[in-house]
């Protein structure tokens, strides 16, 4: 018997709003059966030429974003995964912005500062295809634009990792 009321509770949990069920939202839905199915956005962001884009992030700590882009009638056009390596390909040095960067992945899970870059370092905590855990860093300049991106593998010292 108690094993039959964890069973439901997990079923339970399960069905509750989340943020990995928006990778899910089928195209036509509505904000609200997005809202429903995924709990409140960590973000809402206007894209380029209308619409908004619904941000559900497990930053600072997680390795996953989910954006739900919207059109202007507020129905989802699609719903993706952005933390991935042929997502951060798309950035453009000398062209993107912070507000570029910010609107296509989210709030970063790092904002830092280095000795060799006068401006700010943007970290994305990500899994590449072997799943392993990574950062990518973006290093915009004083000016807020873009000036370099890439990826770096991040090292977590566990028990397991001592000789």
């Amino acid at each position: 018997m108690r094993h039959l009321v964890a069973l439901a509770a997990l079923a339970l949990l399960g069905a509750c709003a989340h943020p990995w069920h928006a990778v899910g939202v089928p195209a036509g839905a509505t904000r609200d059966q997005v809202i429903a199915q995924s709990g409140a956005p960590s973000r809402v962001v206007d894209l380029p030429g209308g619409g908004q884009r619904l941000q559900y992030t497990l930053q600072p700590l997680g390795h996953y974003a989910f954006m739900v882009d919207l059109d202007p009638a507020g129905r989802v056009v699609r719903s993706r995964q952005v933390l991935t390596e042929a997502e951060f390909h798309r950035i453009e040095p000398g062209r993107w912005t912070r507000a570029d960067i910010e609107r296509e992945f989210g709030p970063p899970a790092l904002l830092e500062g280095v000795g060799s870059f006068r401006g700010t370092v943007m970290t994305y905590r990500w899994r590449d295809l072997a799943n392993s855990n990574m950062f990518y860093h973006v290093y915009v300049d004083p000016q807020g634009v873009v000036q370099r991106a890439h990826p770096a593998i991040e090292h977590v010292n566990t028990p397991n990792d001592r000789p």
